[in-house]
Order: C-alpha cells, then sequence, then structure tokens
C-alpha cells in the first residue's frame, strides 16, 4: 500500500476557605449545557459537506447487509472490513468524468465500489486491470466501479489518461480530485492510510464495506462477494 504525498495546495475556580450557599442549576443553564453536548458531538462525528460544509451524514445501520457479507470476506477479500453501520460521505466531492463536480449521490442506485488510485501508487496500478474486469462482469447487473483518480499538479490528468489508454481500461471511469481533499476525508475517518483504498457503498449511498489496499478484484472471492452485495440490493 502506497503512501499518499502531501497536498500542493477552564480555570479551576478559587480555592478560598469561605464558605458559600449551595445553588442549584437553573433550567436555563442545563438546556445551555445540553445544546452544547449535541453540537459538540455532532462536530465531532466529521459530519460536513462539499469538504468542508456541515450537512447531517449518517443512514441507518443494517445487520443483514453487516452478516451476510461478512460472511463473504474471506480468501481474496479478507482484509475488507464489512461494516454497514450507518456510515455516509457527503463531505466527499470530485469531478465527474464529465466534468461536473459531484458527490457519491451521483452512484446511488447501484452498489457501487469506489476506488480511490494514483499513477504513482504501484499496487493501484496492478489492481487497475482486474477493476476494469469486473466492471465488465456486473456493471450491468446494478453494480458500478467507480475509479477516482488522485493524481496532482497540472499534468495529472494527462498522466491519468496515458496510463488508462495504455493498459486499455475503456470501461472505468476517470473521476478525479487533484486537491487530494478526498484522500484526506478517508484518512480522518480512518477509512485508509495510503493507497488505494476502496469503499464498497449500497444503492443508498451508505457505506457497505471498506478496504485499505489493493485485493484480487477478479477472483472467485470477489465476485461471491459482489453477487450477495447484489442480492441484498434487490432487497432493499
Amino acid at each position: 500500500m502506497s503512501s499518499q504525498p502531501s497536498n500542493p495546495n477552564g480555570n479551576d475556580r478559587d480555592n478560598g476557605a469561605k464558605p458559600v450557599r449551595k445553588k442549584g442549576i437553573g433550567i436555563g443553564a442545563i438546556t445551555a449545557i445540553v445544546v452544547a453536548i449535541a453540537v459538540g458531538v455532532w462536530v465531532s462525528n466529521g459530519n460536513k459537506g462539499g469538504n468542508g460544509t456541515a450537512v447531517a451524514n449518517s443512514c441507518d445501520a443494517n445487520p443483514e447487509v453487516q452478516t451476510a457479507l461478512d460472511e463473504k470476506a474471506i480468501g481474496d477479500l479478507a482484509a475488507v472490513q464489512v461494516t454497514a453501520k450507518g456510515a455516509r460521505y457527503d463531505e466527499i466531492s470530485f469531478i465527474h468524468e464529465n466534468g461536473d463536480e459531484v458527490g457519491f449521490s451521483a452512484f446511488e442506485g447501484n452498489v457501487t465500489l469506489v476506488n480511490f488510485w494514483a499513477t504513482w501508487c504501484a499496487p493501484c496500478r496492478a489492481e487497475m486491470p482486474e477493476l476494469e474486469a469486473l466492471q465488465v462482469d456486473y456493471g450491468d447487473k446494478g453494480f458500478t466501479v467507480a475509479t477516482i483518480n488522485l493524481d496532482i499538479g497540472d499534468d495529472g490528468l494527462a498522466k491519468a489518461q496515458k496510463f488508462m489508454e495504455e493498459e486499455n481500461l475503456s470501461q472505468l471511469p476517470l473521476h478525479r480530485d487533484p486537491t487530494f481533499d478526498a484522500f484526506e476525508v478517508l484518512k480522518k475517518r480512518g477509512v485508509a492510510l495510503g493507497l488505494p483504498a476502496t469503499l464498497i457503498l449500497g444503492p443508498d449511498g451508505c457505506e457497505w464495506g471498506v478496504l485499505a489496499g489493493p485485493a484480487a478484484w477478479h477472483g472467485d472471492d470477489a465476485k461471491a462477494f459482489v453477487e450477495t452485495a447484489l442480492e441484498l440490493a434487490d432487497k432493499s
């Protein structure tokens, strides 16, 4: 797994001996404390949108998905952490291959494998052909492989385009985030330390699983995982 480059872009009270009369806490003070705690918890959960704007960032946990996919996270996919506990990534935005700035809502409706990669990342380059094959096999069955390139600099897009052309990766999209902000979100969430980094999202955009590092995405274990995810999506 390759690590990412640097992004270019109260006081104690007086302890005097004089006795004081005990007073209860007023209703107004209690209300203020409760509100402050609620706001603090909401902010600490990282609820930011558009790589910075606060938004609601959760959905219902899904124990059925958790159990079923956990049984399939074996062999080549043993490192996949099945979650399905209600996480969303509304704070992430990136440039769609059509040029629009979008978020993961662009993928809703399908089970989506979101893969963050860069041309300088050797494990990323190695797994891209398998991701291509996975997209070919399941792209017409309600499954999407969404590859988001993180090459930075003025020539970042050209590097990514050249690599994809050389490898004949015609079925994978070239979404990108030249700011590297999306990866910073993953890092703050504890999802990734380096590349590649992969998210499995349900049709509602909620996280079903995460993987830090590469995998054999076109092997039998991966196919069984994807097919189970599609079966679960049909039930939802």
